[in-house]
């Protein structure tokens, strides 16, 4: 057993070899590289019982592990030594372990200590930058996800699917997804250009001032007798600030409220826990959504409690393929249980969970993907999105002139209104020329609207 040790103690001797050639005094510190040899050294490690079999030999994949250790351990010998700049025993290692878990999803990070508190800032609620939620695309692009209300990238135009090739004249290629995140920052009032392809036309730049983003995750106001929820992300305000929403509405409209529209086009989600609670809110029992790790008997669902502070009015849901991850969440359930209609196109499809796992080493963290989630009706929506009740793709409707048309009222001798109107009075009455810039919302409105009068006619 002794003699398959040899290859990370070989690797570890080596290190420690050229660390001393390379600087006088003590060999470099190799933290890491200690607790990658102490990973090696814990497969072997066993109770006693397994300790008295000394003689059996490991099995092939230990044998396979400490032959890719030794191979990292050449590897890293070779570069700190030979590489054409010198580069430090920390840029090397942190650019492994970011590689290591780059290579498994686009959404698992090594987070230095600088990318963990930035993180922590932007699930607060307010954070300096351009205001965009990216992720890296198959292609080394970085895609937008979403752009953020009232933001920097919104006001300049930026929309979800765009793909950003440039920062400032450098190719993002090559780059970790943090490293681009950290270029889109700096100092409020600075500029960066971006360069982005979007779908069918051709490259362009795009000229953005950051700005303190502080992001109200809940707006709200009335349309008429409907109450309009907007939710930005959810962030650890979210719930509190939804409260205060639907009691401003209920307080404004009273008993003429006919429904709710809960817009999450463009929210990129956020706090898994925000987006449970966001569901109970509109849900009186049942499943809100599960998560499922790698051992399938880890399995955690989430239940609704009792009370619909909707009070059972109709709900409308708008989303959009800028919809992921929390958003996704709350309009799968509210689709499973039929409580609510889900409008607008199709979603973003992000089905995963990450968990944030603190370090030993100085605020550093890694987000690793550790289960993925599922609607109420088992459905996963991974790289497959919420599918909405009604495809309604973004438009802008106009009213178009017509030619004057004529009415009974018009005709000689048309016999009176026998409640004594003659529908002059109010000819221009209905006629509305303003455009619809919101189409989507537009349609969830007279839908609310279409239910609250069907719903009245049957009452009556």
């Amino acid at each position: 057993m002794m003699s398959e040790l040899a290859a990370p103690a070989r690797a570890y001797a080596r290190f420690r070899s050229a660390g001393a050639a390379r600087r006088p005094g003590p060999a470099a510190p190799l933290a890491a590289l200690v607790a990658a040899s102490g990973l090696a050294l814990a497969l072997l490690a066993a109770p006693p019982a397994f300790a008295q079999q000394a003689d059996d030999a490991p099995s092939q994949e230990e044998r396979s592990t400490f032959e890719m250790l030794d191979l990292f351990g050449q590897v890293f010998e070779q570069v700190r030594r030979e590489y054409v700049e010198e580069v430090s025993d920390k840029e090397l290692i942190e650019a492994a372990i970011g590689g290591m878990l780059r290579n498994l999803d686009p959404h698992s990070v090594y987070l230095t200590e600088e990318s963990y508190d930035a993180m922590r800032t932007n699930t607060r609620g307010e954070f300096g930058g351009l205001g965009i939620e990216v992720t890296m695309d198959e292609s080394g692009y970085v895609r937008v996800v979403s752009p953020i209300d009232d933001t920097p990238a919104f006001r300049a135009g930026i929309e979800a699917g765009d793909l950003i090739t440039h920062l400032d004249g450098e190719a993002v290629q090559g780059l970790t997804l943090n490293e681009a995140v950290e270029r889109m920052r700096g100092p409020v009032g600075s500029d960066i250009v971006l360069t982005l392809i979007r779908s069918g036309e051709e490259p362009f730049d795009v000229t953005i001032t950051r700005d303190q983003i502080r992001i109200e995750s809940v707006r709200s106001r009335t349309e008429g007798d409907v109450g309009y929820l907007r939710i930005t992300s959810f962030s650890g305000q979210t719930q509190a600030g939804l409260d205060r929403a639907i009691d401003k509405l209920k307080e404004e409209l009273g008993e003429r409220l006919q429904g709710f529209v809960v817009d999450l086009r463009n929210n990129p989600g956020g706090l898994l826990d925000q987006a449970i609670s966001v569901s109970d809110t509109f849900l009186d029992q049942g499943e809100i959504v599960s998560t499922r790790g790698r051992d399938p008997e880890s399995i955690q669902r989430f239940q609704a409690t009792s009370g619909d502070r909707a009070d059972g009015l109709p709900i409308v849901v708008l989303i959009n393929g800028g919809s992921a991850s929390a958003s996704e969440i709350v309009a799968g359930a509210l689709q499973d249980h039929r409580r609510g209609i889900v409008l607008g196109t199709q979603s973003f499809g992000k089905g995963s969970v990450q968990t944030i796992m603190p370090l030993n080493r100085r605020g550093a963290a890694i987000k690793l993907t550790t289960q993925r989630y599922y609607t109420p009706s088992g459905r996963s929506i991974q790289a497959k999105g919420i599918a909405p009740d009604i495809i309604v793709e973004r438009a802008r409707v106009e009213v178009l002139e017509s030619a004057e048309q004529r009415s009974e009222a018009d005709l000689r001798n048309a016999l009176d209104n026998d409640n004594g109107e003659n529908g002059l009075e109010d000819e221009e009455a209905g006629v509305d020329d303003r455009s619809v810039d919101d189409y989507q919302l537009a349609r969830a409105l007279d839908l609310i609207q279409g239910i609250a009068l069907y719903q009245g006619k049957a009452a009556d």
